[in-house]
């Protein structure tokens, strides 16, 4: 059983339009169908329970009450004129694998899945997705980020464990050379630049701090108490980096 319900979505024509079908439109999803279609994309949203597409219908460009699981139903979304078809099922994993299955049969090409879990992350890996979306655990290490790192930290993800995090260099470094901090050797940080930083007068005689980045530095190099460095590693090894200079 499904029905559709549609309204006019207009867009700012200078956007670069992607489609998306969202399946599973709860707290994640729903909000996720609804910030991108902020973002001016066309979204299709589908879910099996009446009420959140209801709350949705007129949020988003079309809504299916739809069970994905169906492969009948399935078939009659736009499954191959859209670009990315995001499940984002969490809690029912049978039905989670089951959508992707049944996308994965219908060639689609680019699918993103949600994972709740280790387990449900290890299953969906081997459908080899372009993919798998864990908000969960994302989402814990944003508020740890927050709480612990606080704003002279800049992290930036490369994958699930591996980061590079630019930070300010705390005012009890300052004085000891780069190769003093063992950054590379106690925690298997690698130095990628040294931003160094400078006070000076702007044309108007206020103080501001210069920035300047060397990827090339001596290893004894004396921190300043305005320099910055970038490094790379694992997430957990920075961590107990940073925990051992507070």
């Amino acid at each position: 059983r499904f029905y559709c319900l549609t309204f006019n979505l207009s867009v700012k024509i200078y956007r670069s339009i992607v489609k998306y079908i969202v399946i599973g439109l709860g707290n994640y999803g729903g909000k996720l169908a609804e910030e991108l279609t902020v973002l001016g994309h066309e979204v299709i949203g589908v879910d099996v329970r009446e009420h959140y597409v209801d709350h949705l219908k007129d949020k988003i460009a079309t809504a299916f009450v739809l069970d994905a699981t169906d492969e009948i139903a399935l078939s009659v979304l736009p499954l191959k004129s859209v670009d990315v078809v995001i499940v984002a099922i969490g809690e029912d994993l049978g039905a989670s694998v089951r959508v992707v299955s049944l996308l994965k049969k219908n060639k689609v090409k680019h699918i993103y899945a949600r994972a709740i879990d280790d387990v449900h992350k290890t299953v969906l890996e081997a459908f080899s997705l372009d993919r798998i979306l864990t908000p969960e655990k994302e989402a814990a290490r944003m508020l740890v980020q927050l709480l612990e790192l606080n704003a002279s930290v800049e992290p930036f993800q490369i994958d699930e464990e591996h980061y590079i995090f630019k930070f300010n260099v705390p005012a009890k470094l300052a004085g000891y050379g780069i190769n003093e901090l063992q950054l590379e050797k106690e925690f298997d940080l690698k130095i990628i630049s040294l931003i160094r930083g400078k006070k000076a007068q702007n044309c108007i005689g206020i103080s501001i701090l210069e920035r300047e980045v060397a990827n090339e530095f001596p290893e004894d190099y004396i921190i300043q108490p305005e320099d910055a460095l970038v490094c790379y590693g694992l997430y957990a090894n920075f961590m107990k980096f940073w925990k051992s200079i507070r």
